[in-house]
């Protein structure tokens, strides 16, 4: 009998307001069409309920980040609770010990699992080109700790939020520890390269999960926010690396996706790098 669990990834549009309330009935309709579309997890973008502010120097940022237990958090929550669906619910966190771009795992109960929190933390310098911003991400956010892996709806999961895709090692260690899907909350725009941006997009997403044997889930903004242009094309690829389910790059959308977790097993040990990896050689990679 299939491990068949239903996935989805909301791409939400830009930003305009300061006001992270303003994204609340954006994330309460999305939750409750991926809730009716049949969809057992559902993961949104990176920071989506604030505008990508970390592409601008600004000493007053307090405002773009709350508490897991604030009203606006807790009101998302709830909705999720009623419609029996879990969350990937990513936001700017403020927590005793820093400042972080997190992602709180909440199960379908409404019970918080866990969090994770942004471990490659980068910082962009910017240029004269339209959309050329740069971004300062490492002003603003301290970087996490560990990379868990949850158990949410029956499936084992990790996380990636946007810039730690780039980095094979993190994704390895999470599939090391069990992971057979890595959810990526994304806020990837074309800044002044387009055409090159917008080739590069799925080349870490298929890679990761191809090279891992794990299927990855990942939701992007979308749309023009200033002068930052989202890309959009959140999408969900297979163990081989295969796209299974692709938003387009003009607005919003919610792409839903039925996985099959024994697919994971079974891809693996058709290609057998996980037999034939050499760990014993790798060392240098840690240093």
């Amino acid at each position: 009998m299939s491990r068949t669990i239903t996935v989805a990834a909301a791409q939400t549009g830009p930003v305009l307001s300061d006001a992270m309330g303003e994204m609340v009935p954006t994330a309460r309709r999305m939750i409750e069409e991926a809730a009716d579309r049949g969809a057992d997890i559902l993961t949104f973008s990176e920071l989506f309920m604030s505008p990508f502010f970390p592409n601008r120097l600004e000493e007053n940022f307090d405002r773009f980040f709350t508490e897991p237990d604030s009203p606006i958090v807790q009101g998302i929550i709830e909705t999720a609770k009623r419609a029996r669906i879990a969350l990937i619910l990513p936001f700017g966190e403020r927590a005793n010990f820093g400042l972080y771009n997190a992602a709180m795992v909440v199960d379908a109960e409404g019970g918080i699992v866990g969090t994770y929190r942004k471990t490659h933390i980068p910082a962009y310098f910017p240029n004269e080109q339209a959309g050329g911003t740069g971004s300062y991400e490492k002003f603003y956010f301290t970087p996490g700790p560990d990379l868990p892996v949850f158990t949410v709806a029956g499936a084992k999961l990790g996380i990636q939020i946007c810039n730690d895709r780039l980095y094979p090692e993190p994704s390895r260690v999470l599939a090391l520890r069990g992971a057979e899907i890595i959810f990526m909350p994304i806020c990837y725009s074309v800044y002044s390269d387009p055409e090159h941006r917008q080739a590069l997009w799925e080349l870490p997403l298929r890679s990761r999960a191809f090279e891992n044997g794990v299927y990855v889930v990942a939701a992007n903004r979308v749309g023009l926010e200033g002068v930052r242009r989202h890309l959009g094309r959140s999408m969900v690829v297979d163990p081989r690396g295969t796209v299974l389910a692709e938003a387009g790059s003009e607005g919003e959308a919610l792409i839903v996706q039925a996985i099959d977790l024994d697919l994971v097993s079974a891809y693996r040990k058709k290609f057998p790098w996980w037999r034939d990896r050499r760990p014993d050689l790798y060392g240098d990679v840690a240093r």
